[in-house]
């Protein structure tokens, strides 16, 4: 078994050595070509002067390069970033400058978009810049090379001893309440994120997974990881249109998909090919709760997929999910514990929930993070010593304190309220936003939609809904209002319905509830009542 992220590549490549690892348009690479331009570029990239721990930042569109810069990066010894190819150069920056990248990895127009930001990244030493470009150093902010040059050093240098609790990764989160923060997570972490979701979803070496997420998104990174464990084939795709995913999942004959709630709405809108439905074995969700009426549409329009519905932090990788033959039974719930895990329900003075009773996730095992690079304070706020020691223990162990609340039911299954900050507090209440929301898309009146608190002078804050129409028609806001009313208690029904042709989304596709909330922040300033 592997103990090393970049074991993975290297085992399967000992296995079946011919076997397609990844596709990328009309690329096709086998394992024993990946394994062999992984060692090839982790010694290249040593030979440029990395250190062991020392952080290589990945700043690329999903390609061939990209998989094979963040597995070298592990491979030599040192720390990858991947940075979500949506940043702006500002964002880059603050990631570079926060993490002190000493080597970045990217494209020519990516090069040129950070000219003014990089002199400001005091710690960076080298850019490789990745496809043709005829270098010329001259006014560059810092030395430049090309991919190229870093494989043909590849014979050079012996690569830095690590062990499984060695950090090998720092992955942002989307900064969403603020400055991102990097969690840095290790190989043990990665490798058992890894065994633990290819063991439920059943990955084999038959499997091909189209890998539409960017790889800064922990979830996104789950879908190498866990082919490279079972040898499977990845798909790569940048892609522009939810159309264009269902394009790719015929032609490629993919068998495991992944998606986050907006793109799971927006691909549910859609016609499946029935060509489809004899390959494609599961879906997944994660990233947020996937409202009822989109999961009965996917199972009607999918009848032979199993659709898995799961939760996961990146302080812990993943954390639970629903068996599919669960799914028809429990369709709000997001399970248990996944495989070598295990999520507590605890009340604010650290003992447990009762069942039923509302309480914070705490995520205890093998997938808990690091901590937060560079913010001690965060850490010691997140990663805590988990419930229920002997409190003779000399080193306590740490679990993650994840800041959502969920109940737990007689049998263990667990079910999603809302996180601390999201809780809507109006007229001495505290409202779910996800109640809310289901209400909303049980109605099949919307495209997407996201409820909201916003500061009102007399309820404390105002409930806020911003929808969109669905595909081709216009919302109807008045006959929204009216289910609203007829299917949510009083006090839950919204003070005003908006709504706007398209949401905002994060980097790593998340509809951007901080943003929303700013544009109705004094909506309700004049309010009396």
């Amino acid at each position: 078994m592997s103990s090393l992220l970049h074991e993975l590549i290297l085992r399967s490549a000992e296995k079946t050595p011919d076997a397609e690892a990844i596709r990328f348009q009309k690329q096709k690479l086998s394992y024993s070509s990946l394994a062999h331009q992984v060692e090839r570029a982790a010694r290249g990239l040593i030979a440029l002067g990395l250190g062991r721990r020392e952080r290589v930042a990945v700043y690329l569109d999903k390609r061939p390069e990209t998989v094979i810069a963040m597995f070298a990066a592990a491979a030599a010894g040192a720390v990858f970033v991947p940075l979500n190819p949506l940043l702006k150069p500002e964002q880059v920056a603050y990631i570079l400058r926060d993490c002190n990248v000493r080597i970045l990895i990217t494209a020519r127009d990516r090069l040129q978009l950070l000219e003014d930001v990089l002199p400001d990244c005091h710690d960076m030493r080298q850019a490789v810049v990745v496809g043709e470009w005829m270098l010329d150093a001259g006014g560059a902010a810092l030395p430049l090379t090309t991919w190229d040059n870093v494989l043909s050093r590849g014979d050079a240098g012996a690569l830095h001893h690590s062990i499984d609790s060695d950090m090998v990764a720092i992955l942002y989160t989307s900064g969403s309440t603020g400055k991102p923060k990097g969690v840095v997570l290790s190989h043990r972490n990665m490798v058992a994120g890894a065994v633990s979701v290819a063991s439920y979803l059943q990955n084999s070496p038959d499997d091909r997974i189209l890998s539409v997420l960017p790889f800064s998104f922990d979830y996104g990174f789950s879908q190498l990881s866990t082919a490279f464990l079972t040898g499977a084939c990845v798909v790569l795709m940048n892609y522009l249109l939810a159309r264009d995913v269902i394009t790719m999942a015929e032609r490629e004959r993919i068998s495991g998909l992944a998606a986050v709630p907006p793109l799971w709405i927006q691909l549910v809108q859609l016609e499946w090919p029935s060509p489809v439905q004899d390959h494609l074995r599961y879906i997944t969700n994660s990233g947020g709760a996937m409202p009822r009426a989109v999961v009965e549409t996917l199972r009607t329009k999918l009848p032979k997929t199993d659709i898995f519905l799961m939760y996961g932090l990146t302080e812990a990788f993943r954390s639970t999910y629903l068996p599919p033959a669960e799914l028809a039974r429990r369709p709000d719930s997001i399970g248990k514990a996944i495989p070598n895990a295990e999520i507590l329900v605890v009340r604010p003075d650290g003992s447990l929930c009762a069942p039923g009773e509302p309480g914070e996730l705490v995520h205890r095992g093998a997938l808990v993070a690091l901590g937060y690079w560079n913010d001690p304070a965060k850490t010691a706020e997140r990663l805590r010593p988990a419930p229920g020691q002997l409190p003779d223990l000399t080193l306590p162990e740490i679990a993650v304190w994840s800041g959502d609340t969920v109940r737990m039911d007689e049998e263990g299954f667990l079910y999603f309220i809302g996180r601390k900050d999201d809780m809507i507090k109006t007229s001495g209440y505290r409202v779910s936003p996800t109640e809310i929301e289901e209400v909303i898309y049980s109605t099949g009146l919307v495209g997407e939609a996201v409820a909201l608190g916003v500061p009102h002078p007399v309820l404390g804050q105002a409930i806020v809904v911003v929808a969109t129409p669905l595909n081709g028609s216009t919302l109807d806001v008045d006959a929204l209002m009216a289910e609203c009313k007829q299917h949510l208690p009083t006090f839950m029904v919204p003070a005003l319905i908006s709504m706007r042709s398209a949401l905002p989304r994060n980097p790593n596709g998340k509809i951007d509830r901080k943003q929303i909330a700013v544009a109705f922040a004094n909506h309700f300033s004049g309010a009396t009542g």
